[in-house]
């Protein structure tokens, strides 16, 4: 059973001439002897048999374009459907997804038809044949005009857009004729009422086909804009299944990168803290050792056990991600004051610690890096220099903030690949740079052999 509305057309057009036809040739039959003579009503079944064998011949042809073609407009070949190419996928690498076409021409759906291979030259001869036939059996009788009626409804399916208008106006001479009482007219009046008919049903069904026809045109645009919009949707979907592996992607390499970036954090950490706490530990014990009593080793040993102990808790700090202890109750400038203070009893280098500039509160990630770099330079400076005289200054600069480390030690040469040993050599300027450079910071060295070292750390001033 039709299921469309496009299939009971269909079914219209090829049933209806049928049924209107045997309608009209009943009435007129009924009327014979009041309409019709003998010798028109003899004619009248001649045309009546011309017009059923003209549909099943024009059946039959249907069939047999529908069976070669399909459903189609116009004529073989003339109603393939568009091609259209599929757009490729905006990436064609493993593990990207590509589209269901992978960049094939996809032919595009056709706009439905209704008379099969019509427009053309076949389907406008059987229009100009039927109408003639309806014209003349309702010149016979005008109740054939319920056959000849059916051309108002195929007109514009069956004949080019040129010629439909032509067509229906043809038909509606018919249907005039008929309606005014018969053709042709047999008096003045008659022919008065024909042409009032005429121009009735001209503009009626004029004015119905310009609006079935802008109908038509808005369904097809309506139906061009869905198709396009399921293919902007296929695009769509593509590119969200892409941007999905992408997405993916990404979140490993930053899982990778975060990593990464704990790993240098945390080699970090154990060398500004259990490294620098062990070496101190180091140095406290031999002199213990060298001490040539138990009461002078005493001090040593309390040293070593205090490093000892300072580093521990660093050590669990920092696997924690928490800042220094030496930030935990004071601000940067009396940190940077009392860890210089400490180095220096610890060392026994003459050390001064100087603030310039108005303070301000800082982030806690600034003051924890620019703390690390003064210990891991103080460090390098008791490990390396063999200085006498040490100075650190902390400078509130605007919007950055510098932290300088400079002894008179016996220096050495930049351009010389610093060797990392076992002792943690050569790690520590390479850790300082990394640790200004993740606060967009930079970290420069300036020295020479028998000259000294000046560390010089700038970072933005980021207040919390």
């Amino acid at each position: 059973m039709p299921t469309t509305v496009e299939e009971r057309w269909r079914q219209f057009f090829r049933w209806g001439p049928y049924a209107l036809l045997g309608i009209a040739t009943a009435i007129a039959g009924a009327s014979v002897g009041t309409l019709m003579d003998r010798a028109e009503a003899l004619a009248a079944g001649v045309l009546v048999v011309a017009a059923l064998l003209l549909h099943v011949l024009w059946d039959r042809r249907c069939a047999r374009f529908v069976a070669a073609h399909g459903w189609t407009t116009g004529q073989p070949g003339a109603g393939a459907a568009p091609v259209r190419d599929e757009p490729e996928p905006l990436r064609d690498e493993p593990g990207s997804l590509r589209g269901a076409s992978g960049g094939r021409p996809v032919p595009e759906e056709p706009p439905p038809v209704l008379v099969p291979g019509a427009p053309g030259p076949a389907s406008t001869a059987h229009f100009v044949l039927r109408t003639a036939l309806a014209f003349a059996l309702t010149w016979l009788n005008p109740f054939f005009a319920v056959y000849a009626c059916v051309g108002y409804f195929d007109a514009v399916h069956l004949l080019p857009r040129r010629l439909s208008h032509p067509g229906l106006l043809v038909v509606a001479v018919t249907m005039a004729g008929s309606q005014s009482g018969g053709l042709p007219p047999a008096s003045p009046v008659q022919w008065l009422v024909f042409g009032g008919l005429f121009a009735l049903n001209a503009c009626l069904v004029v004015g119905f086909s310009h609006l079935a026809v802008k109908d038509a045109e808005k369904a097809a645009e309506r139906a061009a804009t869905i198709a396009e919009l399921g293919r902007a949707n296929r695009r769509l979907e593509q590119a969200l299944a892409e941007n999905a592996a992408l997405q993916a992607q990404l979140l490993l390499q930053a899982r990778e990168a975060g990593v990464a970036d704990e790993r240098r954090r945390l080699a970090a950490e154990i060398h500004d803290t259990i490294a620098q706490g062990l070496t101190g530990v180091v140095t406290q014990l031999q002199a213990a050792s060298a001490a040539p009593d138990r009461d002078r080793a005493e001090p040593h040993l309390r040293r070593a056990a205090d490093l000892a102990r300072h580093s521990l808790g660093e050590a669990r700090r920092s696997v924690r991600n928490l800042s220094p202890v030496a930030l935990e109750h004071d601000a940067l400038p009396d940190a940077l004051r009392k860890t210089v203070e400490e180095w220096a009893e610890r060392t026994g280098v003459d050390t001064r610690f100087t603030v310039t500039g108005t303070e301000a509160p800082l982030h806690d990630e600034v003051a924890a890096t620019l703390l690390r770099i003064a210990q891991e330079a103080l460090s390098n400076t008791a490990r390396h220099s063999g200085a006498a005289r040490a100075g650190v200054t902390l400078s509130y600069m605007g919007d950055e903030i510098t932290l300088d480390v400079r002894d008179d030690g016996r220096g050495f040469d930049p351009l010389a690949r610093p060797e990392r040993d076992g002792d943690g050599g050569g790690f520590g300027l390479d850790g300082m740079r990394a640790r200004a450079e993740r606060l967009t910071g930079t970290v420069t060295v300036e020295t020479a052999p028998g000259e000294g070292t000046a560390v010089s750390a700038r970072v933005p001033l980021a207040t919390p």
